[in-house]
């Protein structure tokens, strides 16, 4: 499939890439909040499993909306694309692992500035795009993105008088990493399928949260055997964090598939924006001065990156 960039008008924009981001960094935002008490009571990997297990069943009814009676066969196109198994694999395994590290996160920092670290994995996928897939951005695409990290730096350093916690630097990171890789790894997975745009990402995502619902619920009755009775007793919550994980997921898979997955992620530093008013409204957790002005950073990217949007 030819890779085209998406050119934008204001009647276009309420259909694109950007209205997808802007509805997955929402969906992300309340997620984490209910991932994060769920992480109080659930061991990293099985507050992982939740968002897949109980994400699954919206997956699939929103593959068979898309669909219908075409799902048995595009599901068979799929299986018989060694690219698209080989990427999706890839990308199912890498955001385990970054979803397992950004669980233990959480525990570092209060919940605005505890994923300080691994939001800088919007400028790590621009890095990664250009390295391994030649995928360059504008000189204003990396504007908006490295004034998104300074931002996500101001949050994110310890002041003079505070302790450097290391151990969170480096897992904030990696897992960063980790996301970054998964988003490159399932736009190559989606791309490589001949199908319509919404329906190659749905597919992907298909493919990616039934082969992580088998790996961590495995690992969870041989490891953790425990936990599922402690998932089971969540069960609202944990419903709740499956839907918005979906919802989350399908807004993130269809706006990497049509547009480069840094630009994608740089927009989508909005989330720290959502995720600012649930820590201050529902958690009650106070935001330093420095704070604001990383916040406002993120915003003034955000706007940049809209305003190359509208402009293209």
């Amino acid at each position: 499939m030819q890779r085209q960039s998406v050119e934008f008008t204001l009647e276009q924009l309420i259909n694109s890439w950007v209205a997808f981001t802007i509805f997955a960094a929402l969906m992300q935002a309340i997620r984490t909040a209910g991932q994060k008490q769920l992480s109080v009571n659930l061991s990293p990997l099985s507050a992982t499993l939740v968002r897949y297990l109980y994400g699954l069943p919206f997956v699939v009814l929103y593959l068979l909306y898309l669909q219908g009676n075409r799902l048995h066969a595009e599901v068979a196109i799929a299986f018989a694309n060694n690219r698209f198994l080989l990427f999706a694999c890839l990308a199912a395994f890498a955001q385990i692992i970054a979803t397992v590290l950004l669980v233990k996160v959480f525990s570092f920092r209060n919940f605005a500035v505890g994923t300080s670290f691994v939001k800088t994995e919007a400028v790590q996928t621009a890095v990664f795009a250009l390295v391994f897939f030649g995928a360059a951005l504008s000189v204003s695409g990396w504007i908006a993105v490295l004034v998104g990290f300074i931002g996500i730096a101001v949050i994110s350093v310890p002041t003079a008088t505070q302790e450097w916690q290391w151990r969170s630097v480096v897992i904030g990171l990696l897992s960063g990493a980790a996301f970054s890789f998964t988003s490159l790894w399932l736009r190559e997975a989606s791309l490589s399928l001949d199908m319509p745009v919404l329906h190659s990402a749905a597919m992907t995502l298909l493919f990616m949260v039934v082969l992580q619902t088998a790996i961590c619920l495995v690992y969870s009755l041989i490891m953790e055997p425990g936990q599922l009775a402690a998932i089971v007793s969540r069960s609202r919550l944990a419903l709740f964090v499956g839907l918005t994980s979906a919802l989350g997921s399908i807004g993130w898979f269809t706006a990497m598939t049509l547009q480069n997955p840094a630009l994608v992620k740089s927009l989508g530093q909005i989330e720290f924006i959502f995720a600012f008013l649930i820590t201050t409204q529902v958690f009650r957790e106070k935001i330093t001065q420095r704070e604001f002005i990383g916040m406002l950073l993120i915003i003034i990217s955000v706007l940049i990156l809209l305003n190359i949007i509208l402009l293209n």
